[in-house]
């Protein structure tokens, strides 16, 4: 069966880093679009972030852009997102997703459990 299990979140200090991982399996990994989608505290989900089955367009939500570059091993089925210059509003459960087709929709249907992102000093 699908599974996506999230990786790599934690306490940050602001303006630090961190690199969260989601290991895939149960499907043809390289078939699909990812993306990242995030719930802060108290607040709807954001989209954060797409990348296409090679891994060679990527688009990211205007909050992020500039400091989160989502990338992908295929190879691996692994999807990655290293976040720099982290701030305060960016704690929340970050959340690997699939696309429910096999080209780029927008639309998900798989979630992974998510892993948490706190950011404070």
């Amino acid at each position: 069966q699908v599974q996506l299990v999230e990786s790599g979140g934690g306490l940050v200090q602001p303006g630090g880093s961190l690199r969260l991982s989601c290991a895939a399996s149960g499907f043809t990994f390289s078939n699909y679009w990812m993306y990242w989608v995030r719930q802060a505290p108290g607040k709807g989900l954001e989209w954060v972030s797409a990348i296409s089955t090679g891994g060679g367009n990527t688009y990211y939500a205007g909050s992020v852009k500039g400091r989160f570059t989502s990338s992908r091993d295929n190879a691996k089925n692994t999807l990655y997102l290293q976040m720099n210059s982290l701030k305060p509003e960016d704690a929340a459960l970050d959340y690997c997703v699939r696309d429910r087709g096999d080209n780029y929709s927008n639309t998900f249907d798989y979630w992974g459990q998510g892993t948490q992102v706190t950011v404070s000093s």
